[in-house]
């Protein structure tokens, strides 16, 4: 009996939204959250393809539960960066067992020319260290919010209060402009 109400709520929803199916809604939550979440993994990781393939198996397995949940822009950033931080120990536990030999024989792509873009390599490399410096939840927020989430989906992707929140960013933008200031080549 408590799958009709859910049911009934999950129809109504749909109706006030203009979508009539649950495909429908989940491919307009894909369409508008994909490219924009996979930038803040990709700032978090370093790596664009790390973060493909962490964001889309978040929105698979939010595709096999079958029904949105009340907060799904949130839901879908809080499995991403769960899987992305697992993704990350599997990767040490994997560095820690790999020999020097080892690692000297895998295939890389060739470095690039010293002379391609070396103020913006130098830029980019500054604010990689200085992210990579501040908290998890500090780099998660600032990112996270850079790429347009709201305050309620950061408070819910993070687990803290939503009134918490403009603190925590003014920190995390404090932290960040610290580490920045303090890198090579600082002014």
């Amino acid at each position: 009996m408590s799958s009709v109400p859910a049911a009934m709520r999950q129809a109504r929803l749909s109706s006030e939204q203009g979508l009539s199916s649950f495909d429908e809604r989940f491919s307009a939550l894909f369409h508008a959250n994909f490219d924009r979440l996979a930038r803040v993994i990709t700032r978090i990781s370093g790596e664009p393809d790390l973060a493909a393939d962490v964001v889309q198996d978040a929105f698979v397995r939010l595709h096999q539960r079958g029904s949105l949940p009340e907060s799904p822009a949130a839901w879908v950033i809080s499995v991403a960066l769960n899987l992305f931080r697992n993704a990350r120990t599997t990767e040490r536990r994997r560095g820690r067992l790999l020999t020097t030999v080892r690692g000297a024989s895998s295939h890389s792509d060739p470095l690039p020319a010293p002379d391609e873009g070396i103020a913006a390599d130098d830029n980019r490399e500054r604010v990689r260290r200085a992210v990579d410096q501040m908290p998890d939840r500090e780099r998660q927020l600032l990112l996270l919010r850079a790429e347009g989430y709201s305050y309620r989906e950061l408070a819910t992707a993070v687990g803290i209060h939503q009134e918490s929140v403009g603190t925590l960013l003014a920190r995390a933008k404090e932290l960040f402009r610290h580490h920045y200031s303090d890198g090579p080549h600082a002014s």
